[in-house]
C-alpha cells in the first residue's frame, strides 16, 4: 500500500469511527427534526456537500461540541457510515 493510500485509509477510518481516544458525548437534544432531516438526506443521497449545513443545524440545536462541528465542516473525506451522521440518525 502506498503512503497516499494509507493516508486516505486513515482519513476514511476517522470519518467512520471518529477519534477513538476522544469519544464524543452526543446529546439527544441535538437530534431535532431538522438535524435528522439533513442527516437522512446526506445518508440516503450520499450528498456530503450538506455536512456544513448539518453543522449549522446542530449548532442551532445547541451542539457546542467542537469535534462534532469541526468534523461536519471539514473537507472530509466523508462516506456513508460517517460517525456524526450515524449519531444524528441514532445508528450508534
Amino acid at each position: 500500500m502506498s503512503s497516499c493510500n494509507g493516508v486516505l485509509a486513515c482519513a476514511l477510518l476517522r470519518d467512520i469511527f471518529g477519534n477513538p481516544f476522544r469519544p464524543v458525548s452526543f446529546s439527544t437534544a441535538w437530534r431535532t427534526s431538522l438535524t435528522v432531516s439533513h442527516a437522512r438526506r446526506i445518508y440516503e443521497a450520499y450528498d456530503f456537500g450538506l455536512m456544513p449545513i448539518l453543522a449549522d443545524a446542530l449548532q442551532d440545536a445547541g451542539c457546542d461540541n467542537t469535534d462534532v462541528l469541526d468534523h461536519c465542516r471539514s473537507e472530509g473525506p466523508h462516506v456513508r457510515g460517517c460517525w456524526v451522521v450515524d449519531l444524528v440518525l441514532g445508528k450508534e
